[in-house]
């Protein structure tokens, strides 16, 4: 993400843009930094992919704090549930920031292609023509496989997120050692489900990976 000064202040006005529910003065203001939709979803891609990282480790984290609560053997048992929950609210958290940043993306790409199709028509030379429609239908299916990748592995995170749920809300009302037993129950059932949420989530973060290095190496290429 860029952190230059021009760039705060493009961010202010594209917020104001936002605001006023006016996508074309968005996508203007950041073309007088030089920034095409290409590229602003490039960027929104690096940053759903940093969130999705962000959420796979604090979903391990929240794992974590379940299983320290079902091994609990003694001590103050009321701290280990403000821990979970704390855990539990937080990949709650993390999971809205992933869902957020995948309907960013999916904005930006819709915006992007609908303007590449309809520029088609401006071409006078045909074979100029065909070779950018080609380019538009694989930037399509390359982007369509990646969005697949990232609502799978998004998909995964509210089973696991009700999961931790049940538990928090269960540890809530019965702290005592037979609500651990109860836990211990489902324990490895959770576990499965995160280890699968990991696994997917990682096959996303590649994914998006491989889109940005793609986009990259187009655009190099033009150049």
């Amino acid at each position: 993400m860029l952190r230059s000064h021009s760039t705060l202040l493009c961010l202010s006005l594209c917020a104001l843009a936002l605001t006023t529910g006016c996508k074309s003065a968005y996508y203007k203001t950041w073309q007088k930094l030089g920034w095409e939709k290409r590229d602003i979803l490039v960027d929104r891609v690096k940053d759903a992919r940093d969130d999705q990282e962000a959420a796979k480790k604090q979903f391990q984290t929240t794992l974590d704090e379940f299983k320290s609560v079902t091994g609990f053997n003694g001590g103050d048992l009321e701290a280990k549930y403000k821990k979970l929950n704390s855990a539990y609210e937080s990949s709650e958290s993390r999971a809205n920031d992933v869902r957020n940043k995948i309907k960013s993306v999916e904005s930006v790409a819709n915006d992007m292609f609908k303007e590449w199709q309809g520029e088609l028509s401006e071409y006078q030379n045909a074979d100029l023509r065909r070779s950018s429609e080609e380019k538009l239908n694989q930037t399509k299916d390359r982007y369509n496989q990646l969005i697949t990748v990232m609502k799978q592995a998004s998909s995964k995170m509210d089973p696991v997120l009700a999961a931790f749920h049940d538990q928090v809300l269960y540890l809530k009302h019965n702290l005592n050692a037979e609500a651990i037993s109860s836990l211990q129950q489902t324990a490895a059932g959770i576990n499965t489900d995160v280890d699968n949420l990991i696994k997917d989530m990682n096959a996303s973060i590649a994914e998006a990976n491989s889109f940005i290095n793609d986009m990259n190496k187009a655009s190099a290429s033009k150049t």
